[in-house]
């Protein structure tokens, strides 16, 4: 890519998996080289749902078309005594290595850190696992609702009487890692560029979970007290011991809207007041009220639950554009809960060309979410679809790497590649 890239000169082996394969897509996007190294089969994240037309196929995840975007493929068993010097081979020519195996599995076939350093002494790897590389928990195995638990979030999500529960995206907690292990990397480049040495990272699934929580560790470390769930879809904090209404349903969808007091609560309770009561919808207890005097602290549970009763029941019959019109006119704080083709359509998106539409083969045109970041000189972009299992093994081992055709066809039949 070289100067028409962030990181153009910049090459990455992925070996990663799942989640973690978010490392590999952030440094892509800004430029580097990155090369995902499958199993002959391909990586198992091909097989993650939802598919393209919910037709199951390794080349159909949707997955796996977002995550592996910008990037290349080759297929490699590193199982095999070929297939280990082949990777060393691959990282004379690399300056990174992203791997998400367990503890000690690249030990095994001479494929460590120490070993790789000794083929090139600038390499920077970085290791993806559920716990990390050390402590009493390093063998253990992991999943997404294990590192969200374990890393203490799940303790904050859900409602305060049911049990904790976790977020629906999956592989969520391996995704933190992920943009973690992205950051490190770069890091780690700079300080090589600075006349430093490559270096190994070490990235726990756990440690990057548990530092999404900011505000629950120092408000135990500080006041030794333990802050709990009270449902994403209400606020604490102005209604002393209650919690407040703030994800509102309405026509087409969901809104956030909160009964506030003081001079903003004033402004935007009256303003909700007069279009309800425009439309007939305003109980006595919101036109006799004095907003101006309103006040959260000597609310009562009654009051408080005749408002947002009235509320719901006058969004209900309105759809989220109606509502955030009205609220942009009148300077009321209320804004839409978006769903995916809310954002697809969304103006704001469209006009800054967020959305890509990229050619894949046999499937016609993908949208893809674009640029995570902006930059004035150099764009991040997405150039390249997500690649075929193994699509670019002749490319790489033959081009760059100097195999013949007949090589390459050996070790294809012999299912090193």
């Amino acid at each position: 890519m070289g100067k028409e890239a962030l990181l153009g000169s910049f090459r990455v082996l992925d070996m990663t998996e799942g989640g973690a394969l978010l490392a590999g897509r952030i440094l892509a996007d800004l430029g580097a080289d990155v090369i995902v190294v499958e199993k002959p089969e391909g990586n198992s994240a091909r097989l993650i749902a939802p598919f393209y037309h919910d037709i199951p196929h390794p080349e159909k995840s949707l997955f796996w078309f977002f995550y592996s975007a910008n990037k290349r493929s080759i297929t490699l068993n590193i199982e095999t005594v070929q297939g280990q010097e082949l990777l060393k081979k691959l990282i004379e020519k690399a300056d990174c290595i992203i791997e998400s195996f367990p503890v000690g599995y690249l030990d095994k076939f001479g494929l460590s850190y120490t070993d790789l350093k000794r083929v090139n002494p600038r390499i920077i790897m970085a290791s993806i696992t559920p716990f990390g590389q050390n402590g009493p928990y390093r063998n253990y195995k992991g999943s997404d609702i294990v590192s969200m638990a374990m890393g203490g979030f799940m303790y904050l999500t859900g409602d305060p009487d049911r049990p904790p529960v976790s977020i629906g995206s999956p592989y969520q907690s391996e995704l933190h890692a992920g943009a973690e292990a992205a950051s490190a990397i770069m890091i780690a480049y700079y300080y090589r560029k600075k006349g430093g040495e490559g270096q190994y990272i070490d990235i726990s699934v756990q440690h990057s979970v548990t530092l999404t929580i900011t505000n629950a560790a120092p408000t135990w470390t500080l006041n030794q007290k333990i802050i709990r769930r009270e449902g994403g879809s209400r606020l604490l904090g102005f209604i002393p011991g209650k919690a407040q209404r703030l994800v509102r349903p309405c026509k087409d969808g969901y809104v956030i809207f909160v009964v506030y007091g003081g001079q903003l609560g004033a402004r935007q309770n009256k303003a909700l007041t007069e279009w309800m009561n425009s439309e007939g919808m305003a109980p006595d207890l919101m036109r006799e009220k004095d907003w101006e005097n309103f006040d959260l602290t000597k609310v009562t549970p009654e009051e408080i639950g005749t408002i947002d009763g009235a509320i719901d029941s006058f969004f209900k019959v309105h759809t989220k554009a109606e509502l955030y019109q009205w609220a942009l006119k009148k300077h009321v704080m209320l804004y839409p809960v978006s769903n995916v083709k809310d954002l697809v359509e969304n103006e704001q998106l469209v006009f800054r060309q967020f959305w890509r539409e990229i050619d894949f083969p046999g499937l016609g045109r993908i949208t893809y979410p674009g640029d995570f970041v902006k930059t004035s000189e150099i764009p991040c972009q997405v150039r390249r679809r997500a690649s075929l299992i193994g699509e670019h093994n002749e490319e790489i081992y033959g081009n760059e790497i100097g195999l013949t055709q007949k090589e390459i066809v050996a070790l294809r039949q012999a299912g090193i590649i």
